[in-house]
């Protein structure tokens, strides 16, 4: 987790204004006290308010107070600050410059999860019901906050067709840094403590922080992630919600909730949301009581086994008993046809999960239109049940030849149709859980893939300059060499030091040691030939390989750089600093062996322009040094 200031960031974030910002300031103070924050809070009517209803809410508990000082004694400075530092940003940023980023549904979500943390706070030992309140609505932050300094890059991730269940590998992976991050570095630079801003940054993935099992941080994180898990139901849609209420269940279990009392819980707290949503202009759009929710999900589980079932019948008699006992007695979705030909342009319109279908039909018979259906690749996941009167063996060999799953003896008996649909339902579930299993398969060698591509190129890049590191160096002037041996073309290389590097370090830090290290890097890969290959080879080294160079070729190269990077300065905050470097200048000869051979004797060229005076370059030919000036 790091600090704010080393986080990559394009432009402004979030932060508190006005009385707001006065509090949070005060708080910073170590003489401040209730009356000063009450002087600074009630010059705020809305702020106020909303302290003094915050401080009378049935979770705060005692005699009901009247003054914003009796308010702000109650709450505490820490929670006060907390909560003028939220009330602040819902109110400033209600919309914004980020499209695709939907502003009130984030503060919808924001504001539930508070509410949630503050109800929850009696069943775990985390915290004061207020200060949970507070660390709630601001422990998804980080999103606010890469929506602001990052609009337009953030919308364009919102929109990615992965955004949903990868957010934050995505934003990692496009901004340097993600929402939990960014939301634990913000919460810590305005001054909450880390006992609070560590469960918030696990608070998704709770199973990844490592607390210790029944500590106070083991608890906040689970707790923060059941609040979440609350807000996710609260904002979703109706479908949604009958997905997400079993594990809602099983999280509040582990609280000692049962599914009553969470029910109880869940529904005051959505009442709470719809006033606190009042209060602060934020849409709450609560779903419906939560024993409601249970029943239509325990509904949708009775209706588990229906299924989209096309009935191919040319008698009208036997076609209507049919489709009454499929739909209203087993609850399947039914579409009829009165014989083959029908039947194969409405398979292809409502692609059925089962087919029955009579044998014996005038023009295409139900053998033909198995055979039809079975010779498309939609048509091979159908479970077809052929209806037929007939008992010879040779016609039902012919039949299983021709694709058909099953067989139903005319007249259709419902007990025995019941069973095939059993087995009809069985087939299709083992389907869709291999398109599952392909699915995630598919998806893992994707993210295997781009792990893969991601660790090669970390492993051959310099994380400071971006240049190729020394490994992906050599494995250039390896190629470069073997291309030589291949075309008999000359090749030089140049060794590059900047000069009293120390001394930059010493003198001005190490952050203007890096700044100074990431220029000179810019400046040789921009001032570099389209052919050549730069990397730094450690520390303040750098090694240029010049394909087709042969030594005057190779020097000319090297004052051109010197004189480039001779001119170049750096901003240390206080004054500009120029910057040299020595350069050592070596091509292939007959007698050199291998590349190392010929990046020996670029050193020793560079070993004697640092000896003679610095910011000069300096050639190895032969055996021999020379240096300029040239």
């Amino acid at each position: 987790m790091r600090k704010l200031e080393r986080i990559p960031l394009n432009g402004k974030l979030p932060s508190p204004k006005g009385v707001a910002l006065a509090i949070l300031d005060l708080c910073r103070s170590s003489d401040a006290d209730f009356k000063d924050i009450a002087r600074v809070a009630q010059t705020d009517p809305a702020l106020s308010g909303r302290l003094l209803r915050q401080a009378n809410s049935a979770a705060s508990g005692g005699r009901s107070v009247a003054s914003v000082t009796d308010a702000i004694a109650r709450l505490g400075l820490g929670t006060v600050r907390n909560l003028a530092l939220g009330f602040s940003l819902v109110d400033q940023h209600q919309d914004g410059p980020c499209p695709g980023f939907d502003y009130a549904g984030f503060w919808s979500h924001s504001l539930l999860m508070g509410v949630a943390m503050q109800a929850f706070a009696s069943v775990s030992s985390g915290g004061a019901a207020d200060e949970l309140f507070a660390c709630g609505l601001l422990a998804q932050i980080g999103r606010l906050a890469l929506a602001t300094a990052h609009p337009q890059e953030y919308g364009a991730l919102l929109a990615h067709p992965d955004a949903a269940s990868r957010l934050v590998e995505l934003e990692r992976e496009h901004l340097h840094t993600d929402h939990t991050e960014l939301s634990a570095a913000m919460l810590a630079d305005w001054g909450l403590p880390m006992a609070l801003v560590e469960p918030i940054y696990y608070h998704e993935s709770p199973d990844d922080s490592g607390f210790a099992p029944g500590s106070r941080p083991h608890q906040l994180v689970h707790l923060f992630h059941l609040a979440r898990c609350v807000a996710n139901l609260g904002t979703a849609s109706e479908h949604e919600r009958g997905e997400q209420i079993p594990g809602l269940l099983l999280l509040g279990s582990k609280f000692g909730l049962d599914a009553d009392e969470m029910g109880r819980t869940i529904d005051s707290l959505m009442q709470r949301w719809r006033e606190w949503g009042e209060l602060l202009k934020v849409s709450t759009a609560a779903p419906p009581a939560f024993a409601l929710m249970t029943d239509a999900q325990a509904k949708r589980g009775t209706n588990e086994y229906a299924m989209r079932v096309l009935l191919v019948e040319d008698d009208a008699t036997t076609r209507t008993a049919l489709h009454a006992a499929l739909e209203k007695n087993l609850g399947h979705q039914v579409t009829c046809a009165s014989n083959g030909r029908e039947a194969l342009a409405l398979a292809l319109e409502t692609m059925p999960q089962v087919v029955l279908t009579d044998w014996q039909m005038p023009g295409l018979n139900g053998l033909e239109l198995c055979r039809a259906l079975r010779a498309s690749e939609w048509g091979r996941t159908m479970y077809i049940v052929m209806l037929t009167a007939s008992n010879n063996e040779q016609e039902v060999m012919e039949a299983f030849e021709g694709g058909v799953d099953d067989f139903l003896a005319k007249p259709v008996d419902m007990l025995m149709l019941r069973a095939r649909l059993f087995a009809a339902r069985h087939h299709n579930q083992l389907l869709e859980d291999w398109d599952r299993d392909r699915a995630k398969l598919k998806q893992f060698a994707a993210e295997l893939a781009i792990s893969n591509r991601r660790l090669a190129h970390a492993a051959m890049t310099d994380l400071l300059t971006g240049l190729p590191n020394r490994r992906a160096g050599m494995n250039s002037l390896s190629k470069a060499w073997a291309a030589t041996d291949r075309s008999g073309e000359a090749l030089a290389v140049l060794v590059l030091d900047i000069d009293h590097f120390k001394t930059i370090n010493d003198t001005y830090g190490h952050a203007i040691g890096d700044t100074t290290l990431r220029q000179v890097a810019q400046a040789i890969e921009r001032s570099a030939r389209k052919n050549d290959s730069v990397c730094r080879m450690g520390g303040e080294e750098f090694l240029v390989i010049c394909p087709n160079t042969d030594i005057k070729a190779g020097l000319l190269a090297a004052e051109r750089l010197r004189r480039v990077i001779e001119n170049l300065r750096v901003d240390t905050g206080k004054s500009m600093i120029s910057v040299t470097v020595s350069i050592g200048v070596a091509a292939r000869e007959p007698k050199m062996t291998d590349t190392d051979s010929l990046v020996n004797a670029a050193d020793r060229a560079l070993y004697t322009a640092k000896h003679s005076g610095r910011n000069l370059s300096c050639v190895w030919v032969n055996g021999k040094q020379r240096c300029g000036p040239w």
